[in-house]
């Protein structure tokens, strides 16, 4: 089994309370961190990896993600699916052969660019072209960016969802969605639901689960934990 096929089969089958936990490494030395833990996969955060390269999130060049996604995948032995935030405007065969490239398993995707969602249907059918272009060899994820674009209404991330599962994505990511509508979501969405937690606050993730969750990732939660850690300690060196 390669480590595409691996990846999905870590989706399917997954009980209550036991969700796929993925944690974001944002670079080589993290990844082996995360997997050296007993992660069996992992997946990278594109804000995690902006700032390690000295970028704003949703500014880094697609050079630089891609080639970030590749030193990452090539420092461990787990499959890691990466965040291509929107896509960065390549034509859907040449995304998936970037990613092919860097050696990533699977891409989140997200559907809206500069603070604006995107119109569903027209992403649902990019999402149908990339879904097209990577066969089997990715796991697509589509990110669902209503909660985090001041639209409340469950109802529409599930529509949105709707869409782009019947355009082949693997996984539904309604990013910022409150723990209470996570039922709610679960019950009207169909195949494996990634949710959003932040470390060391809210539910964990073995609530998250129980609430519906089939997959658990932390945005760039776990770099910014790491960056404050080194604060600490960098202020210790100071005072010394």
């Amino acid at each position: 089994m390669n480590k595409a096929d691996v990846f999905g089969a870590l989706h399917r089958n997954r009980l209550p309370g036991d969700p796929l936990v993925l944690p974001g490494p944002w670079d080589a030395a993290s990844a082996r961190v995360f997997a050296e833990a007993g992660f069996p996969a992992l997946a990278t955060p594109s804000a995690g990896v902006a700032a390690a390269l000295g970028h704003e999130d949703g500014h880094t060049p697609a050079d630089e993600m891609f080639a970030a996604v590749a030193r990452i995948v090539r420092a461990v032995d787990v499959p890691v699916s990466a965040d291509v935030e929107g896509g960065y405007g390549l034509a859907p065969k040449e995304l998936v052969e970037r990613l092919l490239e860097a050696g990533a398993v699977g891409c989140n995707l997200e559907d809206s660019a500069d603070g604006v969602l995107k119109d569903p249907r027209e992403h649902a059918e990019w999402l149908a072209e990339v879904r097209a272009a990577a066969g089997d060899r990715l796991f697509l994820n589509a990110r669902v960016d209503t909660f985090v674009r001041g639209v409340t209404d469950p109802e529409r991330a599930i529509e949105r969802a709707a869409l782009y599962v019947a355009a082949g994505a693997d996984c539904v990511y309604p990013i910022g969605a409150p723990a209470g509508v996570l039922p709610l979501l679960r019950s009207g969405i169909e195949g494996p639901l990634n949710v959003h937690a932040l470390p060391g606050e809210g539910p964990s993730p073995a609530e998250l689960g129980e609430l519906g969750a089939t997959r658990i990732t932390f945005g760039p939660g776990l770099q910014q934990r790491a960056t404050a850690a080194l604060r600490e300690i960098a202020a210790g060196l100071r005072t010394g």
